[in-house]
């Protein structure tokens, strides 16, 4: 187990194992910005379950899904996209200056698969150079050792139409 976190046997609300791995995470590498998003295909957009910043970001907030090199590597070949410097992500994050005011300067975006099909991301940012390889390679185990719960969540989120 990578994480040491445990998750209990009962369904969990989703803000609750989002919330479980956000702590897992920041504990593992240092996560001073955490979001997750479920994709709405039909919708045609990434929603925000769950916020570390729920003021910068609140968890009602959408971003279409569009189409980039971050879209095709992240959401269309189920690749982590890792910037470790704000030039690096700013052609892809028109939010690149809330990010910077938040003390980040380096982001990780780890697709969540179901089904050989990206069904949403775990989002964590931090300093400038801050996701080193082993940090990467730590934070792709936890989102893979807790994937089931992740999936579960990622199920319970409402949609537009639910």
């Amino acid at each position: 187990m990578v994480s040491g976190l445990h998750f209990a046997e009962q369904a969990m609300k989703p803000d609750d194992v989002f919330a479980a791995l956000h702590r897992a995470a920041e504990a593992a590498c240092g996560a001073r910005l955490f979001t997750v998003t479920v994709l709405d295909r039909r919708a045609g957009v990434a929603r925000r379950a769950y916020s570390s910043h729920p003021d910068a970001y609140p968890v009602t907030g959408t971003k279409p899904m569009g189409s980039s090199a971050w879209t095709d590597q992240v959401i269309g070949r189920g690749e982590t996209f890792i910037a470790n410097s704000t030039a690096e992500f700013a052609p892809y994050f028109s939010d690149h200056v809330l990010i910077n005011h938040l003390g980040c300067e380096a982001a990780v975006n780890i697709a969540v698969m179901d089904d050989n099909q990206v069904v949403g991301t775990v989002n964590i940012l931090d300093r400038v150079g801050h996701f080193t390889p082993a940090r990467v390679q730590t934070l792709e185990a936890l989102i893979a050792e807790h994937r089931a719960q992740l999936l579960d969540a990622f199920d319970a989120v409402p949609m537009a139409d639910d």
